[in-house]
């Protein structure tokens, strides 16, 4: 992997690049559509290389492991040939997911031990494992296992996790730098420490110790608030290498994104788009379309004028309101086409923004339109 900044906003420090990978080449800064079981939900391979040009996408070691397996996926030929996507593919540790299970597991400085979700057998990720499982799979790029704590936690306990982060970013690096060829595979250690700044220093300064290809900005979705997260991060990734890229994982709403941006970041996920999309809930250029709304069960208009996605240029707000009240699963095709397309466009924009040293003026516009928030 190489990535390269062709330009960079003087006034802000947002930057426009090309990450090289072996499945391609993508343009930062970017958005990843969340593909967490080798697939995005609600769309086809098809929908995210012909129509949305997605050139990276996420799946998650945590799930993938369980079911259908890494050595499955590994002989059916990694993760690109068995879901028959050619493009490139980023692989979460798995982390987040196995934090979340709270009391169905155990963490220990070895690593975590877990019960599955899904029939109760237990396992255990370590940070050399997980290496291993994401290797198996075949990802462009991976990240290693890190404890992602929820909000609020006392500054000890985030001081012990943080620490324990570290060693477990050494000791997978390690194990990546064994069995990996750089060339094809690269490897990215994840900022931890909560919300506290001292504690997000002393992560970041260790973790650029491994000298990795790139770097997450981990711990900033788990029910913190919103200005807490962006604060972090604006703390955090001027910490990080200048010529390798900066990921935060999990965010955010359409007016965060240039926001994030700003900070000098150059990948982020979430899966808003696709939820939010199943949920009736639309993304548009004007603002949140709530498709369930009576107004729209006779309107011919698409969901977004200014779209050009396939389900905009071809179907009305009242046909995706039928689809949506009869429980049709067309809609949340339809709908998850439209709202990951939207995360997609926002992206180029910003990216031709920089190009065109126009960003601090994006950037003020899209501060002064009204906030739209996320719905309950």
């Amino acid at each position: 992997m190489r990535f390269e900044i062709q330009a960079q906003c003087p006034v802000t420090g947002a930057r426009a690049g090309l990450l090289h990978t072996a499945h391609g080449t993508i343009e930062t800064p970017v958005f990843m559509p969340v593909g967490t079981q080798a697939t995005v939900k609600g769309l086809t391979q098809r929908d995210l290389s012909d129509e949305l040009d997605a050139r990276i996408i996420l799946g998650n070691t945590y799930h993938l492991f369980l079911r259908p397996g890494h050595e499955l996926v590994r002989k059916l030929g990694g993760l690109h040939g068995f879901m028959s996507w050619d493009r490139a593919i980023l692989t979460d540790s798995g982390g987040f997911q196995v934090f979340s299970l709270d009391s169905l597991r155990k963490v220990t400085e070895e690593g975590v031990l877990f019960r599955s979700h899904l029939n109760g057998d237990a396992h255990m990720f370590t940070p050399e494992s997980t290496v291993e499982v994401q290797l198996a799979l075949g990802s462009d790029i991976l990240m290693v296992l890190d404890e992602c704590l929820p909000y609020p936690t006392e500054h000890e306990a985030a001081r012990v996790s943080m620490q324990r982060t570290i060693r477990w970013a050494t000791a997978g690096m390690a194990r990546y730098r064994s069995l990996a060829d750089p060339d094809r595979y690269a490897c990215f250690p994840i900022v931890q420490g909560s919300m506290y700044g001292d504690l997000r220093k002393e992560c970041a300064a260790a973790l650029v110790e491994l000298d990795a290809q790139g770097y997450a900005i981990g711990g900033l979705s788990v029910g913190e608030p919103r200005a807490l997260s962006l604060e972090m991060a604006a703390l955090t990734a001027p910490l990080l290498p200048a010529g390798r890229p900066r990921y935060v994982m999990g965010v955010g709403m359409p007016a965060e994104l240039p926001e994030y941006v700003a900070l000098g970041v150059d990948m982020m996920d979430c899966v808003l788009p696709s939820r939010n999309a199943r949920n009736g809930y639309l993304f548009t250029s004007e603002g949140r379309v709530i498709i369930k709304q009576n107004r729209y069960r006779e309107d011919p208009a698409p969901v977004d004028p200014s779209c050009a996605c396939y389900t905009c240029r071809t179907y009305s707000r009242a046909y995706l309101r039928h689809l949506f009240q009869a429980g049709e699963i067309l809609y949340s095709m339809l709908a998850t086409v439209h709202n990951v397309r939207r995360y997609l466009d926002i992206m180029r924009g910003i990216r031709q923004a920089i190009l065109l040293g126009r960003f601090p003026e994006l950037l003020a516009e899209v501060r002064s339109e009204p906030a739209e928030r996320e719905p309950a």
